[in-house]
This record gives C-alpha cells, structure tokens and sequence, in this order.
C-alpha cells in the first residue's frame, strides 16, 4: 500500500534533550545509524508532540484528528548516495490514540505503543507525563518558557539548538520485524523553536543503569513549538542490519 502524505498542526512539542557518553548511544542504534556528534556527545531526548488536524494532505482540516504523541531519539548519522545524512533513530514511539496505534507501521510508518497521558499547560508551564500499557516506559516533564537557551553544552544559544533539530527532520523508527526501519521526515516552511527550562524530569529510558550506565546520559536543555503546520512525508524504509527491534 502507499503510504500517504500527512498534513497536521504541531499544536505543541516538546523536545527534552540529553547530551550522551558516545559509546552508550551507539549500542543503541541498528547499522548503518551511528551517532550524530556535538562538541564530542552524542544527542538524545524524547518528543513530546501534541498533534491536531491530522489528515492525508487531499483531506478538508475539518476532518483532522488530534493526539498526545511521544517519541524518544538519538540523533544520528549515515552514509547516503550523495554523501552524509542526518536524522533521528526512534528506538520506541508511543500513543494515546488507538487509531495510530493501529495505523503507525500499516497506513503510514511508525509503529506505536499505547500510553495514558496526563497534561496540564498554563502560559507559563508544560507537564506531560505517561505511562506506556506495557508499564516498561513512564516519563514526567515540566517546562517553562525561557528567553534564552541557558546551561546548554550541547549549544552555544538557541539558534545553533534550533538548526540543528531542523536538519534533522528525516526520522527513523524501529520496528518489531527487526528488519527494517520506517521513516517519516518532517517539512514545515514556518519552522520555529523557543527555549525552555526543565524544572523537573522523570525519563525511566534515560534512567535505566543497564541502557544507560551512570553518568553516560545527562540532561542537557528543552526547546519548546507550538502551533507550527507541518507536513509528514513517507521514506522508503532502511534495512537494518542489527538490533532495530520496537524497545519494550
């Protein structure tokens, strides 16, 4: 089947960063990903993504849907036809909506996981907090806007944090075959991030001692979107060569 082209609203994403020993992440990855490099860490968080007006891009927006979405990643690169790539390798994607869940890695690519969510946002704070059905994976955020990116060792300012999350837009998922990867890229021609400051967070993916031994995974900074139109465009997937299995 083809997959469609997905037009939606980033209504709000929160993008909650680590800065990783090099090593770590990269036993993480399937070849041919290896990490993505800054100032000598690899790079990896999680994507806290409500979407609205979901739709395949022919459909009115009046029949778009709405969902709490979360995606943990490692930046990473990879040798391609005209030379080096770069994007994101999704070791687990997880939903509050059966219809993605059932549609991720069948109508368009991207397996998912169901998780609850809880939300509460204010003008000046984010929490969102889930817990996967499987109860492998629980995460708790809180952000608040800041107006200027601080205590980064990844960026020197917001500016360098917000080019680099656009040039990675190509976005690779695991998947329970093992086999292969999904891939979906993000395009958007209102591209804009705003900086955060995490006040408290609970990621049991980064606080796992065995994925993640002490001290191979810090906090590093939070970058915040909202209200961004964005397309979502099928890749062809990429064959993996080991260990791309969904994490669970």
């Amino acid at each position: 089947m083809r997959q469609p082209r997905l037009s939606s609203v980033i209504e709000r994403r929160l993008l909650v960063n680590y800065r990783v020993a090099p090593d770590a992440a990269a036993r993480l990855l399937p070849q041919p990903l290896r990490p993505q490099l800054v100032h000598g860490h690899a790079v990896a968080g999680i994507c806290l993504l409500r979407l609205g007006s979901v739709r395949p891009v022919w459909t009115p927006r009046m029949f778009g849907l709405r969902s709490e979405n979360a995606a943990h990643r490692i930046a990473v690169e990879w040798d391609g036809p005209d030379g080096i790539e770069t994007g994101v390798y999704i070791p687990r994607r997880d939903t509050a909506s059966r219809l993605n869940a059932w549609a991720g890695g069948r109508v368009f690519p991207g397996e998912h996981g169901r998780a609850g969510f809880e939300v509460h946002e204010t003008p000046g704070q984010v929490r969102v907090a889930f817990a996967t059905w499987d109860d492998d994976t629980r995460v708790d955020v809180t952000v608040e806007p800041s107006d200027e990116l601080r205590g980064s060792e990844l960026f020197a300012d917001l500016s360098e944090a917000s080019r680099f999350f656009q040039n990675g837009a190509k976005g690779y998922s695991a998947t329970r075959s093992g086999r292969h990867l999904d891939g979906m890229e993000l395009h958007t021609d209102a591209w804009h991030v705003e900086a955060g400051r995490v006040r408290s967070a609970t990621l049991s993916f980064f606080d796992d001692p065995d994925r993640f031994p002490p001290g191979t995974a810090t906090l590093d900074c939070a970058l915040v979107m909202r209200n961004v139109p964005a397309d979502w465009r099928p890749l062809p997937a990429m064959t993996a060569e080991r260990g791309a299995q969904v994490v669970t």
